[in-house]
C-alpha cells in the first residue's frame, strides 16, 4: 500500500518539508509509563508476600516491616485498580464521541 504524505501549500519559490507524524522515542509513552508502573506494583507485592512468608516461618521477626511491606502493597494495588478503572472510562468516552 502506499504512503499518503501531505505537503502544505506554501508561497512560490519555498520549499518546506513533507508533514510527519509525531516523533516517538523508544522507551517514552502512556503505554510505558503503565508498564513501569504495574511491575513497580507487582514488584512492592512480591517483597510483601516474601516478607510474610519469612515472619511465618520464623526467619524474620520484624513485624513492623512486614506490616509496612504489606499496607504499601495492599494501597499501590488498589491505586492501580483506580488508574485502571479511570483508563477504561476514558476510552469508553472517547469512543462515545462523535466525528
Amino acid at each position: 500500500m502506499n504512503k499518503l504524505s501531505l505537503t502544505p501549500v506554501s508561497p512560490p519559490g519555498r520549499q518546506t518539508a513533507p508533514l510527519s507524524g509525531p516523533v516517538k522515542t523508544p522507551g517514552s509513552g502512556f503505554g510505558r509509563i503503565i508498564e513501569d508502573s504495574v511491575g513497580a506494583v507487582n514488584k512492592q507485592i512480591e517483597t510483601a508476600s516474601s516478607l510474610s512468608e519469612g515472619l511465618m516461618a520464623g526467619k524474620q521477626s520484624n513485624i513492623h516491616e512486614t506490616m509496612i511491606a504489606v499496607e504499601k502493597a495492599s494501597l499501590s494495588f488498589h491505586m492501580l485498580t483506580r488508574v485502571q478503572g479511570k483508563v477504561i472510562d476514558a476510552y469508553k468516552e472517547i469512543m462515545r464521541m462523535q466525528l
